[in-house]
């Protein structure tokens, strides 16, 4: 018998829709001792938060989220908001003794962070934020592969996401759908939003960062406002680009932006090593290009290693379809669920937690004070 989880889900949009799908899955491919319920969804629209639960399979609904952590049902709640809410509602769902799912990023800034930690950890409560590109099989496997030593010593890592959705000037700022292009409520643009995943992945594959310097740009200036109706000044970033240095001696490029004419959501990374580079493509997310000199001379080059096996050697796989059939982005949050499941049952945290993604926002923070400063920045 599996033991029941009550979920408790804030916010229905893009990211309440893959966290539910994910609860809906995990069980039925994974062996797990504990099993999601999902008990209540909460938004602010009692109509849209009951479409969504008669959608998804939610038992209840609520309308404001202080409600929702205070229900003796809830086990666990997963915040899937806009930036500016993570903090107060983590903190309180941990001082109520509840398990807290956050998504990305953490928090607006470090200083924030940190009392989102401070609470998770004195309360003792189970915590996870959703960068979920690190449970993508390919993605996995290169950190295999990196920690076996296969690459040896690495040189470089780069980076880029690009976007081309907020190139109009027409497109307003702020309200359900913009709140991305609002700081009040995200804190920054590409570099909380795309970056994040960027460096969530690459501190994860290749370790801590010591230091960037960046330059950021807004290229329309002013946009309407949802809320006010009123022409108001834009204060994220439309697109950012860094350097940076690994504490193991190896460099770093990234760069992100939402003005890339024809790219929708193009994730790419390669690094190399002493001894072979890997490269991996968001849009052909179930390979993982590997590159090793040792290989005989006129046998050497680019190999595609199409990551679907089911011997073991290849992460999550064996899990869902004969080999050679592929799975897509929505398994990547089916395996952090699964993760996180598995983490309750063994008392070992799924990473990244809390304390963990707390390192991602330290080197945003950085980023965005070196772009303001023109200097390199440390990362704290």
């Amino acid at each position: 018998m599996t033991k029941p989880l009550n979920i408790g889900l804030i916010g229905y949009g893009f990211m309440g829709k893959a966290h539910s799908n994910a609860y809906r899955r995990a069980n039925n491919f994974f062996d797990l001792k504990y099993h999601p319920v999902l008990k209540a969804i909460c938004a602010r629209d009692a109509v849209a938060a009951q479409k969504f639960a008669d959608t998804w399979g939610y038992e209840s609904i609520e309308t404001e989220w202080k409600k929702l952590v205070a229900r003796k049902d809830i086990d666990a709640v997963d915040i899937c908001v806009p930036n500016n809410l993570h903090h107060d509602i983590a903190v309180a769902a941990a001082k109520a003794g509840k398990m807290v799912l956050c998504e990305k990023p953490l928090s607006m800034d470090t200083k924030e962070g940190l009392k989102m930690v401070a609470a998770v950890e004195k309360a003792g409560v189970p915590n996870m934020v959703w960068y979920n590109y690190r449970r993508v099989p390919a993605v996995t496997m290169a950190k295999q592969l990196i920690d076996e030593g296969k690459l040896g010593r690495i040189f470089h890592y780069r980076a880029v996401f690009l976007q081309d959705w907020t190139i109009s000037s027409d497109l307003p700022q702020g309200g359900n759908a913009l709140w991305r292009l609002d700081a009040k409520a995200a804190g920054s643009g590409v570099t909380g939003d795309l970056l994040a995943h960027c460096i969530d992945t690459a501190l994860w594959l290749n370790g801590k960062m010591t230091s960037v310097t960046a330059m950021t740009e807004t290229f329309i200036k002013e946009r309407k406002h949802t809320l006010t109706g009123k022409v108001e000044k834009v204060a994220i970033d439309d697109a950012c680009a860094f350097l940076g240095r690994f504490e193991n001696g190896s460099l770093a490029t990234f760069e992100s932006t939402r003005y890339a004419r024809g790219h929708k959501a193009l994730y790419t990374f390669e690094i190399n090593g002493e001894k072979a580079s890997i490269k991996w493509d968001l849009h052909d997310l179930h390979r993982l290009q590997y590159f090793d000199h040792r290989d005989e001379g006129r046998l050497r080059g680019w190999r595609s290693i199409h990551v679907s096996d089911h011997d073991g050697s290849q992460p999550y796989m064996d899990h869902w379809w004969v080999p050679g059939l592929q799975i897509g982005y929505e398994h990547s949050f089916v395996h952090q669920v699964a993760d996180f499941l598995k983490g309750l049952e063994t008392g070992k945290p799924a990473e990244p937690t809390f304390r963990s993604a707390l390192e991602t926002q330290k080197v945003c923070d950085a980023v965005l004070a070196s772009a303001k400063s023109k200097q390199w920045a440390k990362v704290k």
